[in-house]
């Protein structure tokens, strides 16, 4: 899978991603066997970027990442990882991390907030634990939307110090929201922004960040192109999710619209969703998450095929037409 630099920086980042928040057991529990086969089967399938984040599983998916490639060249895999939430004990228990983080872990930990550069420094020094390496190649400050005067003022130049005294290779911050990352492109020196669900084939809203990120040599990371599993399917179902809860009407119509025009042209919907980001040439990488070793075949089969550029010119106007019918 070709690889290119992650913006400015020497990083290099693949077409394909691994998102590995499924690892992390999100929605459901899988076992360290099946964890170990997908990620075994995104490395024979040429992936070789993969991101997590303690919030995942309550550090779980860093562990199994870490357990996973630590019998691979180090200089042969990208790996980013985020700040932005330490894990401490739980002082009180329920049983389960399901209901409160998506998770279905034990929650013996808790996430507590913390921008400031202590909180940074002890967040990257238990991702490295739990990953088993001695660095991280991208560190993003993770969902800063309710605290970005601190995450401007501390935590982004805490990662910036880093990544000059080559600690680390590159900056940047990964939000599900538009807003908070146009100011952070404005005011901090970034070398990447991780934009989930809001740059998709079905939700471009996006536009004005790609465009702002263009302007200053910023790298765009498009994660969750399935925008949480309504455009993982060839056919959207009635209980289809779009970010993280269940589809409206209006979402499911649109979808499915898309689907058929997916069709009419040799095409499934997650192809075409999958493909989608890297139309425009800021996107250096879509980031995907994967639960079994047959997503990962599928995917990385996707991302290394097009579309011709008259099932983009339909889909497109699909999209701009469903834009203009109210809801049902």
């Amino acid at each position: 899978m070709r690889a290119d630099p992650l913006g400015r920086t020497s990083v290099q980042v693949g077409t394909l991603g691994f998102g590995a928040a499924p690892i992390g057991n999100l929605y459901g529990p899988i076992d360290d066997r099946q964890a170990q086969a997908t990620l075994d089967a995104a490395w024979d399938m040429g992936v070789r970027y993969y991101d997590t984040a303690p919030h995942y599983g309550l550090g779980l998916s860093e562990r199994r990442l870490g357990d996973a490639l630590a019998h691979r060249p180090r200089t042969e895999f990208t790996l980013s990882t985020k700040v932005g939430r330490l894990l401490e004990p739980h002082p009180a228990p329920t049983g389960s991390d399901l209901m409160a983080g998506g998770f279905a872990v034990p929650d013996t930990l808790i996430r507590r907030p913390d921008y400031s550069r202590d909180g940074v420094l002890r967040s990257l020094e238990g991702s490295l634990k739990r990953l088993r390496l001695d660095h991280v190649d991208i560190v993003y400050v993770h969902d800063p939307d309710d605290h970005l005067d601190a995450a401007l003022g501390q935590a982004l130049p805490t990662l910036i110090a880093l990544r000059d005294q080559g600690v680390i290779g590159a900056v940047g911050v990964g939000a599900n929201t538009v807003v908070p990352l146009l100011r952070v492109v404005a005011e901090a020196d970034v070398d990447a922004v991780m934009v989930a669900g809001r740059w998709t084939l079905l939700d471009r809203t996006a536009r004005p960040l790609l465009d702002a990120c263009a302007e200053r040599g910023v790298a765009v990371v498009a994660a969750a192109p399935f925008n949480s599993g309504l455009l993982s399917r060839p056919y959207p179902s009635a209980d289809a999710t779009f970010d993280y809860g269940l589809a409206s009407d209006s979402a499911l119509r649109r979808a499915r619209l898309l689907a058929e025009v997916s069709g009419r042209h040799g095409a499934e919907l997650p192809h075409a969703a999958l493909r989608f980001p890297l139309r425009d040439p800021g996107v250096a990488c879509v980031i995907a998450g994967f639960r079994t070793p047959e997503e990962v075949v599928s995917a990385a089969s996707w991302a290394a095929t097009d579309l011709t550029e008259e099932a983009w010119r339909d889909l497109d106007t699909a999209v701009a037409r469903a834009a203009d019918v109210p809801p049902s």
